[in-house]
């Protein structure tokens, strides 16, 4: 009998948004042989919540496991009122733990999401640095607290164990590697526009970069989610930067559009296990990113990737050049990369779906 799953989470890939998880896992899983259904697609934030809610009670007695994708921003509360519906209709709930701010959560709402996380089958984090943000203190943590004097107050971990890693997955053959003979200062930036994202940093890299190098250029990547976008636009306008914003492309779009530019800049101030890094690894594209959440895991600096600071333009300018004149670092990059990247593909990834939805 095929396992039946409902999968909640913003599904608004076809409302000029980018695809998420949910839309990508969704239909890996039917591939699997699960029965899935999903909501909701509902542009308007508010009554897509009261979807979600609404489908959920019509699914009461036809879904096996509910995964609910857990973001840290206000979709944080759609995660929190799916969990409380589950666990009054007595359905296995699985949160799925995206947002790179989440940690921040145990400190404004750590009464709220304890019980969410607490009373979850179990719950999927797609890196170890989640995971152990959430584990359980150890004894030494607790025995130290009483010698603080610092016993009851609020802990930055959520004192809970049940939680399983994932990885954010790739359909590998789908992505061409391509290792570049010589590398130019062309910035490929992929992301939603959004403050969390830091897209402004980006242009201020590349208005230093130009004094350098005056080839440089920049191509920006995604949909517009908090005005960003536009302030970008008219930033780059007013500076009269070599900037192409191409908006949302679907996926074949920007990896055809990838082979046109050598470096991947991420510029992140909050981030978790970005999907459009796993995917400039496996394009073959060197990747220079801020060392934030769950980054530092997934890139060891110098040796698949490159690092710099939150928000530190210096450094990641110094870091495109130093691509620009080390042929040899710029390789190492891509071939370490790409060896990364293979930990993640589908192929790998679905034991560890199956042993959990089939247990």
């Amino acid at each position: 009998m095929q396992t039946r799953v409902l999968y909640i989470g913003n599904q608004l890939a076809s409302k000029n948004r980018t695809a998420t998880t949910i839309d990508t896992l969704s239909d890996l899983l039917r591939k699997q042989g699960y029965q899935v259904k999903t909501a909701s697609s509902v542009k308007n934030q508010w009554l897509r919540g009261l979807h979600m809610a609404w489908v959920t009670l019509l699914n009461r007695n036809w879904a096996q496991f509910v995964l609910i994708d857990t973001y840290s921003t206000r979709n944080f509360w759609y995660a929190i009122s799916i969990g409380y519906i589950c666990r009054w209709l007595n359905i296995k709930y699985i949160p799925i733990l995206h947002g790179g701010n989440l940690p921040a959560r145990l400190k404004t709402n750590p009464k709220v999401f304890h019980h969410f996380l607490s009373n979850a089958h179990r719950v999927v984090s797609p890196s170890d640095y989640l995971k152990f943000a959430f584990e359980e203190r150890s004894d030494e943590e607790v025995h130290a607290e009483h010698l603080t004097g610092q016993a009851g107050s609020r802990s930055t971990k959520a004192n809970f164990k049940k939680i399983t890693v994932i990885q954010n997955s790739l359909e590998l053959e789908n992505y061409d590697f391509n290792k570049r003979s010589r590398v130019q200062p062309k910035l490929l930036w992929v992301r939603s526009f959004a403050e969390i994202y830091n897209p402004m940093m980006a242009l201020k890299v590349l208005e230093r970069l130009l004094e350098q190098l005056p080839n440089a250029c920049l191509t920006m990547v995604g949909p517009d989610k908090d005005g960003s976008l536009q302030r970008c636009e008219q930033y780059a306008l007013e500076k009269g930067l070599p900037v192409h914003f191409t908006g949302l492309l679907s996926k074949t779009e920007w990896i055809a559009l990838s082979r046109e530019h050598d470096i991947f800049i991420n510029t992140s101030h909050f981030d978790n296990m970005p999907v459009s890094i796993l995917e400039a690894m496996a394009l073959g594209l060197p990747v220079i990113s801020t060392n934030v959440g769950g980054i530092p895991i997934l890139i060891q600096n110098e040796s698949n990737g490159l690092l710099v600071d939150d928000d530190d333009v210096i450094r990641m300018v110094e870091s495109i050049i130093s691509l620009t004149k080390n042929q040899e670092l710029a390789n190492r990059l891509s071939t370490n990369a790409y060896i990364l990247v293979g930990k993640f593909s589908w192929d790998t990834i679905k034991n560890s779906w199956n042993e959990l939805l089939r247990s």
